[in-house]
């Protein structure tokens, strides 16, 4: 079990780009949070580790800056052994279980192109709040959608970790990236059929949609993805395109409940708030 492995706080802090009027300021604590008290506990330390690093009121202040007509629950708790994370009935909810898996899944060393093993754990973790409060807020603000929900989520994830400055972007995007790890030269087993009924994507799949929407947002930003081959010179071709239309969705679509100055004010956290540990 992973004990006191540095969470930074920074990490959540936000800038959405919207378009329009500024809407009225969202209603006080319309998102709550709980730290749930560990079934397990070998998960005492991921409770404390996030808790003292105040995870969740980072959570809690992103979503803030979106106003909701209701309120909005974000709970950790244990799970009996089940790894997820989901969204329902007024509730975003991430397993201890998941936390644990990302510890145990990231990775050993430091990575080329300026990952480090800490990114392997930060960006899986906010990936894993943003995916699940995307879900969220398609609910809440009857966003219509056009394709699959859970592509949907994936995409607002990222397209929020975008709206950073470009260094925490950048981490945020790879390490999250990282989490789809796979062999992506050679295929060691087939795939069953039924790996392609999911309601998500397969792994590659995700992992090449994370890193076209971060592409295509900065081309000179990440353009090592082309050069060290991690996106293949074809998908690139679309990418700009693939970001533009996630970004005029946001702004159409959530942008106007997005009270600016909250979000301007969630970002600057980034810069007031240095590792817990």
């Amino acid at each position: 079990m992973v004990v006191g492995f540095p969470f930074v706080a920074a990490t959540l802090g936000l800038a959405l780009v919207v378009s329009g009027a500024a809407v009225a300021a969202p209603k006080a604590r319309q998102i709550q949070i709980e730290y749930v008290a560990p079934i397990n506990a070998e998960h005492q330390s991921i409770h404390d580790t996030l808790k003292k690093a105040r995870a969740l009121e980072y959570i809690q202040s992103v979503l803030g800056s979106i106003r909701l007509p209701r309120p909005l629950k974000i709970r950790l708790e244990g799970c009996e052994g089940i790894s997820n994370a989901w969204y329902g009935n007024g509730e975003v909810t991430v397993c201890y279980e998941y936390v644990a898996d990302i510890f145990k899944n990231a990775a050993e060393a430091d990575l080329p192109m300026g990952i480090t093993r800490q990114d392997t754990i930060i960006g899986p973790l906010a990936d894993v709040f943003l995916h699940e409060a995307g879900h969220a807020i398609f609910d809440y603000l009857r966003v219509p959608l056009f394709g699959r929900e859970e592509d949907a989520a994936d995409q607002f994830s990222s397209y929020i970790m975008l709206q950073y400055d470009k260094e925490r972007s950048r981490k945020l995007i790879l390490g999250s990236a990282y989490q789809y790890k796979m062999d992506l030269k050679e295929t060691k087993a087939p795939l069953a059929v039924t790996q392609f009924a999911d309601e998500h994507g397969l792994p590659a799949q995700r992992f090449y949609n994370i890193l076209c929407i971060a592409y295509g947002s900065d081309p000179k930003l990440f353009a090592d993805l082309l050069t060290q081959k991690y996106l293949p010179e074809d998908r690139a071709g679309l990418c700009e395109g693939e970001y533009h239309q996630v970004r005029y969705a946001f702004q159409t679509l959530i942008g106007r409940n997005v009270d600016r100055r909250a979000a301007k004010r969630a970002f600057k956290q980034r810069n007031k708030f240095k590792s817990a540990f």
